[in-house]
């Protein structure tokens, strides 16, 4: 069963005149790609400052309102926007109106029902 196996002219010649198309990938070294990447990243932060300065701030307000009168429903707007404003860069402001919130709607729920 042992054949040797000996290629003809015409496989010969076919696989000399075979012309294979490839390809390299050509990519961004990664070194360049962090920095372009961190650079759109601050930048997009710096325009998005202010908005979320003003989405903590009106966070912030709806949490201090959810205190007096609809604790829960005031109260979950709030921690909403809260994470809304930290997500758009004002982490403090978001984060105390996220706490606010949620003392707000703890209060409302389990402790002004007994009253």
């Amino acid at each position: 069963m042992d054949k040797d196996y000996h290629k003809t002219e015409h496989e010969e010649a076919y696989e000399s005149n075979f012309m294979e198309e490839t390809a390299a990938e050509v990519a961004v070294p990664v070194t360049a790609r962090g920095n372009y990447a961190e650079r759109n990243h601050l930048e997009a932060q710096r325009e998005e400052g202010n908005e979320g300065r003003g989405y903590g701030r009106l966070a912030l307000i709806l949490s201090i309102l959810s205190l007096f009168f609809l604790p829960v429903l005031l109260g979950a707007a709030g921690v909403i926007l809260g994470f809304i404003a930290r997500r758009r860069g004002a982490n403090s402001t978001g984060a105390w109106a996220i706490g606010i919130g949620i003392v707000s709607i703890v209060i409302g729920t389990f402790i002004l029902p007994f009253f």
